[in-house]
């Protein structure tokens, strides 16, 4: 992501959490100003532009291939994933929601989200000079485009939609730790305000070379802390207000399809090329390392938590390997442009043992449901990950010493903020409209309940 070429210890150092005020001050402005004159916006005209001819058709190339990689995690990557963990029922609802987070978060991210999340603004939000993608410019007649910072020699066309992809995956990702039981409506109006008041502002803080995380120092190349901790802590917060599903403990809820979860698995191994090694925002060798050091992470983790199964309950299972290899990936993200390959092995035994412990073990302990094991894999390797990347970064690979006490700085934040705000919203919701379906519906499956259609 954004950190590729910036060195994080030069960013711009300023401390606090914006409070829900701050940022509805910052948002509703920028709406009615765009609503008024799309291209008039209250940060003035459009900066960042440069001659076409000064960007790179192996940049831009590379970035388009990387964006449809991202996309791919989704749509299908993640929908199948999920699809194939639930029992029958409920399958179309799962494709259902996270087809339909793509295109709520696009239209999300093209109003404000962009803007507010990867513009120069305060060390806290971005600013409003591209709202409703004002000054995304593509000037033939002129030879002018805009680039943004985060990658000079592509189109600023391709990184809006680049990081868009990102969004559209973290929001996907929650949902598993509460499916089977969410009311659709209320997922649309969850994922909505959790996309402009938990992503947006984690991704500044952490990606924005001005955000405050960054100038601390806190390492994060691909998604571990705003991507992977955020869905995970968003989960859990989910999982804790709705409770468990009806008959959880009591029957098995066996997935229904493991071919659809296999597939999936393999969408998002393929596609987290491009979540990593498009995260260099060029088509260089750093974008290489990251591409070597996401299939190494995802090896070691697989076979770490087929391992674990051996050990622990006497035969490895397919969905334990497909687990072990999505919590590989999930770990090595923060750290794959700034460790080498041997390190990159060490993230991912690391996460296979931790993340099989926090699918397993951890949720059992503190008796919540998490039923597709988002935070325990997506949390807990994106902890895991994260941490790790502190003290195996090597300066030479991404030009900064890593820090531990960065990286727990940006760990705890991110955790704190994401599970208090997510938490909140899940409470606010369920007091307003209600968050689950009855149980009627419950046992009769959300396909039918919630969307009239069922698989024969």
């Amino acid at each position: 992501m954004p950190t590729a070429a910036t060195n994080p210890t030069e960013r711009h150092r300023a401390g606090g959490v914006p409070t829900l005020t701050a940022l509805a001050r910052v948002a509703l402005p920028a709406i009615a100003c765009a609503l008024a004159s799309p291209c008039a916006h209250a940060d003035g005209p459009p900066t960042g532009l440069v001659p076409i001819a000064n960007l790179s058709a192996g940049d831009s190339a590379w970035m388009m291939v990387s964006t449809a990689l991202v996309l791919l995690m989704t749509l299908p990557g993640t929908a199948l994933f999920y699809a194939g963990m639930v029992r029958k029922k409920n399958v179309l609802s799962m494709l259902m929601q996270s087809y339909t987070i793509a295109a709520l978060v696009t239209l999300v991210w093209w109003a404000v989200g962009y803007s507010l999340a990867l513009t120069p603004g305060t060390p806290y939000l971005g600013g409003l000079s591209r709202a409703f993608f004002g000054g995304l410019t593509f000037d033939k007649a002129s030879g002018l485009v805009s680039v943004s910072p985060i990658a000079p020699t592509v189109p600023e066309t391709v990184v809006a939609l680049f990081e868009l992809t990102f969004a559209i995956v973290t929001g996907a990702l929650i949902c598993g730790a509460f499916a089977e039981r969410m009311k659709f409506s209320a997922l649309i109006v969850f994922m909505t305000a959790w996309s402009l008041l938990v992503y947006v502002p984690v991704a500044h803080w952490v990606w924005e070379p001005g955000g405050w995380l960054a100038g601390r120092g806190v390492l994060d190349y691909a998604g571990g802390t705003v991507v992977h901790i955020n869905a995970g802590v968003a989960g859990l917060a989910g999982a804790l207000v709705m409770g468990k599903r009806a008959g959880y403990g009591k029957f098995s809820m066996a997935p229904h399809n493991l071919v659809l979860t296999v597939i999936g698995t393999g969408l998002l191994w393929v596609g987290w090329f491009g979540f990593n090694a498009g995260s260099a925002g060029a088509a260089d060798a750093r974008a290489g390392l990251a591409m070597l050091t996401t299939q190494l992470g995802a090896a070691a983790a697989a076979l770490a938590w087929m391992g674990m199964e051996r050990l622990t309950r006497r035969k490895p299972s397919v969905l334990g390997l497909a687990s072990g290899a999505v919590a590989g990936l999930v770990a090595i993200t923060p750290a794959s442009g700034f460790v080498g390959p041997n390190a990159a092995v060490v993230i991912g035994l690391v996460a296979g043992v931790v993340c099989f412990y926090g699918a397993t073990s951890l949720k059992h302990l503190l008796g919540y449901d998490d039923s597709l094991d988002a935070f325990g894999v997506h949390g807990v390797g994106g902890i895991a990950g994260a941490l790790l990347t502190g003290p195996l970064a090597d300066p030479a690979i991404g030009g900064s010493a890593g820090s531990l006490g960065a990286q727990a700085l940006g760990v705890g934040v991110t955790v704190v903020y994401g599970f208090c705000v997510s938490y909140a919203l899940f409470w606010l919701i369920n007091r307003t409209m209600g968050l689950r379906v009855t149980d009627e519906e419950e046992r009769e499956g959300l396909d039918v309940a919630q969307h009239g259609e069922s698989i024969e």
